[in-house]
């Protein structure tokens, strides 16, 4: 794409098509949209932006990002405390909190094991979640990793890890669509998955 906007537009394009999902089109839309904001609109949402980096942490039980110690998941007294959803991130969780079915707690591991991609086991919250099951009174875990074969290789050896505990491990049921994320699954087929977990 061609520099016609000056540097100072240029450079405001170039960073907005860093980020994910954003092709050079969409950044120059967004851009254009930025620069037409009044001043004090723009200066609010780069305040926020520098707020959220500033603010936002990994939650100290379950590493879901959170702006305090402990999420609010974690902090409901309502929630089942012996069982656990394992998912790889936390739109995942959030994708599950909206079908209002899991009423326990979570494990967010930030990733999948992807030797193709560098990802190994110590590279995403696999020890937390151990440490967790040490120190938690935890029945079953339910692993609700992607179902695609870095999802299941994850699921594979998280189960390995948990079996000698003891604790029932289940996976959700493939009403989930292999390859796909779970990001963009519907509602109720993630429901039927859930419902249809089975023992790994």
């Amino acid at each position: 794409m061609n520099n016609y906007y000056g540097t100072k537009m240029w450079a405001l394009i170039e960073e907005l098509s860093r980020l994910p999902g954003i092709g050079q089109k969409t950044a120059g839309r967004l851009a254009f949209h930025i620069i037409s904001m009044p001043l004090e609109k723009v200066e609010q949402l780069a305040k926020t932006i520098v707020e959220a980096k500033q603010n936002i942490s990994y939650c100290r039980k379950c590493t879901t990002i959170t702006d305090d110690t402990m999420c609010p998941i974690c902090q409901d007294d309502r929630r089942e405390k012996n069982m656990i959803m394992v998912v790889e991130d936390s739109r995942d969780m959030a994708v599950y909190e909206r079908t209002g079915e899991f009423k326990g707690l979570y494990h967010i591991l930030h990733g999948a094991i992807s030797p193709m991609m560098g990802v190994g086991p110590n590279d995403i919250k696999i020890k937390e979640l151990l440490l967790r099951l040490q120190t938690e009174d935890v029945t079953e875990i339910i692993i609700a990793t992607n179902p695609n074969i870095e999802g299941e290789a994850t699921a594979m050896y998280i189960s390995k890890l948990i079996k000698p505990l003891g604790i029932k491990t289940t996976r959700i049921a493939h009403g989930v669509p292999v390859g796909s994320d779970l990001e963009y699954v519907d509602e109720v087929t993630l429901s039927r998955a859930l419902q249809g977990r089975l023992e790994i």
